[in-house]
Protein backbone atom coordinates (compact mmCIF):
# COMPACT_ATOMS: atom_id res chain seq x y z
CA UNK A 1 0.00 0.00 0.00
CA UNK A 2 1.38 3.27 -1.03
CA UNK A 3 1.45 6.88 0.69
CA UNK A 4 -0.16 9.34 -0.59
CA UNK A 5 2.27 12.19 -1.60
CA UNK A 6 1.69 15.96 -1.35
CA UNK A 7 2.40 18.17 -3.47
CA UNK A 8 3.10 21.76 -2.91
CA UNK A 9 0.49 23.62 -4.87
CA UNK A 10 1.93 27.20 -3.77
CA UNK A 11 5.32 27.26 -5.05
CA UNK A 12 6.70 30.05 -7.36
CA UNK A 13 6.39 29.46 -10.73
CA UNK A 14 9.67 29.52 -12.00
CA UNK A 15 9.84 26.16 -9.83
CA UNK A 16 11.56 28.14 -6.58
CA UNK A 17 11.93 27.21 -3.17
CA UNK A 18 8.85 29.48 -1.90
CA UNK A 19 10.39 31.16 1.46
CA UNK A 20 8.31 33.43 3.85
CA UNK A 21 9.36 35.01 7.15
CA UNK A 22 7.70 35.72 9.92
CA UNK A 23 7.05 39.08 11.28
CA UNK A 24 9.71 39.72 13.82
CA UNK A 25 12.84 38.35 10.99
CA UNK A 26 12.49 41.57 9.44
CA UNK A 27 11.26 43.96 12.05
CA UNK A 28 13.72 43.14 14.69
CA UNK A 29 16.91 43.97 12.53
CA UNK A 30 15.01 47.43 11.34
CA UNK A 31 14.37 48.12 14.47
CA UNK A 32 18.27 47.86 15.68
CA UNK A 33 19.56 49.42 12.64
CA UNK A 34 17.01 52.32 13.45
CA UNK A 35 19.19 52.30 16.60
CA UNK A 36 22.00 52.23 16.15
CA UNK A 37 21.94 55.19 13.21
CA UNK A 38 20.13 57.60 15.78
CA UNK A 39 23.32 56.77 18.56
CA UNK A 40 25.41 57.65 15.05
CA UNK A 41 23.63 60.52 14.15
CA UNK A 42 23.50 62.22 18.01
CA UNK A 43 26.29 60.27 20.12
CA UNK A 44 25.59 62.69 23.33
CA UNK A 45 23.22 60.69 23.81
CA UNK A 46 24.71 57.37 24.30
CA UNK A 47 26.75 57.59 27.13
CA UNK A 48 29.27 55.11 28.06
CA UNK A 49 29.93 53.48 31.26
CA UNK A 50 31.62 56.24 32.64
CA UNK A 51 32.11 57.43 36.45
CA UNK A 52 29.99 55.24 38.55
CA UNK A 53 31.97 54.89 41.63
CA UNK A 54 30.23 52.29 43.23
CA UNK A 55 30.96 50.19 40.05
CA UNK A 56 34.39 51.44 39.79
CA UNK A 57 34.71 50.60 43.52
CA UNK A 58 33.45 46.58 43.00
CA UNK A 59 35.67 46.06 40.21
CA UNK A 60 38.59 47.43 42.44
CA UNK A 61 37.51 45.43 45.33
CA UNK A 62 37.26 42.30 42.97
CA UNK A 63 40.93 42.84 41.42
CA UNK A 64 42.57 43.98 44.52
CA UNK A 65 40.89 39.78 46.35
CA UNK A 66 42.40 38.31 42.52
CA UNK A 67 45.71 39.84 43.22
CA UNK A 68 46.18 38.16 46.31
Amino acid sequence: MQAPTHTRTHASAAGGADTRLPWWAVVLPAVAFVALLLLILNPADAQAAAGDPSFTHVLERARELIQR
